[in-house]
This record gives C-alpha cells, structure tokens and sequence, in this order.
C-alpha cells in the first residue's frame, strides 16, 4: 500500500540586511515624528510586537527611494528570485536530492506579484527541468505556508513517485505605507519581516527518509463573512495592509473547536499531539491560539523564538518553524504533529504529521 508523502526538509534563506527593532524605532520616529505622529506610541507598539530584529529585502537607507509601487514591486522580483533561489537550493541539499529531481513547484506569496510568476523565473535560475508543473499560489497571506504544504500533498497522492517544492516568498518590507500612520500600518511595521522558505515533499512510492515526518492528512475551514479581518487594501502606492484588532477573538472563537473536530475526525485528541507548529502572527495570535487549546505556554516556544529573531514572515513564518522542528531531531518514531497558519479569508489550514 502506498505510504503518505513525506515533508524531507526545509530550505530557509533571509535578506543579508538585519537591522534591530530600536534602529527601525529609530528610523520610523524621525520619519512620522516631522508628520507630528506620537513617536511614544510607535515604540510602544513596536516593542510589544516582540520582535528582537528583522532581515529587510533592502538596505535600510534604500527604502526611502521606494516612492511608487512600481519601485517595490520591482525590488521584490529582484530580491525575490535571489533568496528564493537560495531557500530551494537549501531545502533540496538538506534533502540530498538535485534540481532534476523536483516534479512540481509550488509557489505562494501576499507580497508582490509578476507575470510570468516568480516561480517561472526560479524555474531558468535553478535549471529545472521543462516538464516542471508550476503552481503559483496569490493572496493566502499568513496561512498559505501551511495550505501550500496541504495541495502539494494532494497532488503527491496522486503521484506518488514524485517530488514536490513549496516555496514561500514574502518581503513584507516592500508593501511599507509611509504615508500611512494609522495605528494598524505602525503595528505592521513593527512586525513583519523578509525570508524565503522551501519545503521539499516526497510522494509515498519514494524510499522513506529517516527523521521526515508524513502527512497523514490535511483541513481547511473558511469562516464565511469575515473578509474584513485580515488582508490588502489595493491603493495606488501598492498594499494597504488591513488587520483587524478582533484577530485574536475570531481565532481564539474558532480554532479550538476545528483542531478537535479535525483530530476527532482520524481518532485523536489533543493530548496526542507531540509537536505544535504554529504560525507565529504575533504576541496576541500566538497567546489566543496558546488559550484556545488550553496548551502550555513552553509548547510553542519555537514560535515564540522565530518571532523574536526575524519578526512575523507571513506565509514563511511557519516553514521557519517546522524547519526548526525537523533541525532539533526531537521528533521520535510514531510521534504526532499538527502544524496550523491562519490568514486572509479568514480562514485556517491543518496538516497532521507523523514522524
């Protein structure tokens, strides 16, 4: 019987330009202070983002030449297809696997767009073979690390001699308003940061890998009217992000209740579960999720490190941490997974795993 595809690694890559969260405090504040914003209150919100620094796609001093959406989207093409590269090439060293190995790419973003898409570009960059089949992903946001993981698992169901890449990525600096001061853009930009992320994905068919957990199956649950939670706003100057305060409620009314029927769904509870693998939205996302599973607070601690060391990647933000999972070899034969991301829709992606 054919065995579940299997996850064999993580490719991780960030922008070579770190900058601390008091340098970007520093450097916002003189900017929105001459616009008379209370710079006390951008600080504040900053550092209860809880976010030591972040890799920006950019040197920091070139932001302030980015005044058109043109001049970002270029740069996120540019510097995109740069640590895209690097995090596929990661990822399919760390697998033992070559270029002419992969079958599918799958490729999901929420921060900038080109056509042909960015996938097609890595395709001539990392020299895969014509008979690639390219999936381009748009608009998941947070959520589409774990929902691309989840179709590219279902495609490997049916084939299952295959491989498969999902590549996330998301330079958030990009989409930085500066003309916009609202309390929701500073909360932004205090947050998210840059990086590219490559699972690498086996079908069952393929000799199983020591350490590479399968996915034994997978759950996407929409919530119907809530479009306003969470997304862009498409402005002339390019993404308007919109992010409600009520976030954390919509989450912590509703994941709780969906992981048990997701879990009840193949016989298990919570407490069977080993590993969490949680997006790492933020300090309220992280602590509503914490809450609505009744979990310990230590059980997400990998998230809690990732958000401190690179802020809040959107959709790569949970491949950062499920490849600190699979780094650390704490996983054992037989233990259970459940990796969550939640995003734009509002809606939430599931992946169960078995080591």
């Amino acid at each position: 019987m054919t065995q579940h595809p299997s996850i064999l690694s993580v490719g991780r890559a960030l922008p070579s330009n770190f900058v601390d969260q008091e340098t970007l405090i520093a450097a916002l504040s003189a900017y929105w202070g001459a616009k008379h914003f209370n710079v006390e209150r951008l600080a504040d919100l900053h550092r209860a983002a809880r976010v030591g620094g972040r890799h920006l796609a950019l040197p920091l001093a070139e932001y302030a030449g980015l005044d058109s959406f043109r001049k970002c989207n270029d740069a996120f093409i540019r510097v995109g297809a740069e640590v895209g590269e690097a995090a596929v090439r990661d990822g399919l060293r760390r697998a033992g696997l070559d270029v002419r190995d992969v079958d599918h790419l799958f490729f999901v973003t929420v921060t900038g767009i080109s056509t042909p898409s960015l996938d097609a570009k890595l395709a001539n960059r990392l020299g895969l073979k014509p008979s690639i089949k390219r999936t381009p992903i748009f608009g998941l946001g947070c959520q589409a690390g774990a929902s691309g993981i989840a179709r590219a698992s279902d495609v490997l169901r049916a084939y299952p001699g295959e491989v498969a890449v999902m590549l996330s990525v998301e330079l958030c600096s990009l989409t930085l308003q500066r003309e916009d001061a609202s309390v929701t853009n500073v909360i932004a930009t205090g947050l998210f940061g840059d990086g590219a992320a490559a699972a690498v994905l086996a079908g069952g068919e393929r000799p199983p890998v020591a350490g590479a957990p399968r996915i034994l199956a997978t759950r996407s649950v929409f919530y119907p009217d809530t479009e306003w939670v969470m997304g862009w706003d498409v402005v002339d100057t390019g993404f308007k992000v919109v992010l409600s305060a009520k976030v954390p409620q919509v989450i912590e009314a509703n994941i709780g209740r969906d992981v048990d029927a997701f879990l009840a769904a193949h016989g298990l509870t919570r407490a069977a579960i080993r590993h969490w693998v949680a997006h790492t939205g933020g300090p309220k996302v992280l602590e509503a999720f914490r809450r609505a599973l009744e979990l310990p607070e230590a059980v997400l601690a990998r998230s809690w490190a990732s958000l401190r060391d690179v802020g809040n990647l959107s959709s790569a933000s949970v491949l950062f941490v499920l490849g600190e999972v699979l780094d650390s070899g704490e996983p054992r034969p037989g233990d259970l997974g459940l990796l969550a991301a939640m995003g734009p829709g509002f809606s939430a992606e599931l992946v169960l795993l078995r080591w």
